[in-house]
């Protein structure tokens, strides 16, 4: 089960982030202020993998959102 697991990790990189992001939005009233752990880790994942993945593609909008 190991080796599925790596690949699968491979073919869909920040996917984990991603549902974390969209967990604690459901439970947050979709408010994305009070997610902002979350939205980096996806950030911080997606900047890792050169934002080669389908779920970085949400990352920018939501960071536009974050308070400077």
């Amino acid at each position: 089960m190991g080796k599925q697991q790596s690949k699968e990790k491979e073919m869909e990189p920040c996917k984990k982030e991603a549902c974390l992001i969209q967990a604690c939005l459901s439970k947050n009233d979709f408010l994305p202020h009070k997610c902002l752990k979350v939205i980096e880790m996806l950030q911080s994942c997606c900047e890792k993998c050169n934002y080669n993945s389908t779920h970085c593609a949400s990352v920018s909008g939501l960071l536009k959102q974050k308070p400077k």
